[in-house]
């Protein structure tokens, strides 16, 4: 029986947009994933700092922008969770729901895998899933020599379109107000005027 292959793609997703879903497609298309899980972070503890948009409406706009694709699905898994949301959790519970019997591919980019050594349980995380980096055109893949080989060799890299949108440049054309069509799924846009989010204070 073939092995079972599930993409989890995590991230703050404030908002989502067509850079995070060109990745997610891609590897899903690359690594012959059955279904590409995104979930969106709850409390970030990278981001403790930052004052992000509230966890249930960045799940929301999450699940406009993937209604569309079949083989993308939306966990709440993060935002529903007390607390600070860590990586090797999530992982532990969706390779819990598939009984151990799935092969978890977890989708992010190749700049986050770098600083991998600051996450929580490293080791722990590497041992229940293979990472998927996702490469620009033009990254220096030499910087990945600095991680630990057995790390390494649990690192799938992920050449991808170079979509250069950032969530953090819409955030900022909403609040300045520049146009963001185009960087984004349309009904995320209709979502983010009709809340108005990220406007001025």
């Amino acid at each position: 029986m073939k092995e079972k292959r599930i993409g989890i793609m995590g991230g703050t997703f404030d908002p989502i947009h067509y850079g995070h879903l060109v990745i997610a497609e891609a590897a899903w298309y690359a690594f012959a994933l059955e279904k590409v899980i995104f979930i969106p972070t709850g409390s970030p503890p990278h981001k403790r700092n930052n004052h992000a948009t509230a966890a249930e409406q960045r799940a929301e706009m999450a699940g406009l922008a993937i209604a569309s694709n079949p083989h993308f699905v939306l966990s709440k898994i993060e935002v529903e969770r007390q607390g600070f949301s860590y990586s090797v959790d999530t992982v532990s519970a969706i390779n819990q729901q598939y009984h151990g019997a799935a092969a978890i591919y977890f989708i992010t980019g190749a700049d986050a895998v770098l600083e991998i050594d600051t996450w929580h349980k490293p080791e722990q995380l590497l041992s229940l899933c293979r990472f998927v980096a996702a490469t620009r055109p033009g990254f220096d893949l030499s910087r990945l020599d600095k991680l630990p080989s057995a790390w390494r060799d649990k690192i799938d890299l992920l050449e991808s379109p170079g979509l250069d949108i950032s969530s953090t440049d819409i955030r900022q054309r909403v609040h300045d107000g520049r146009p963001i069509k185009y960087l984004l799924p349309e009904s995320v846009e209709e979502y983010i005027y009709q809340h108005q989010l990220y406007g001025k204070a």
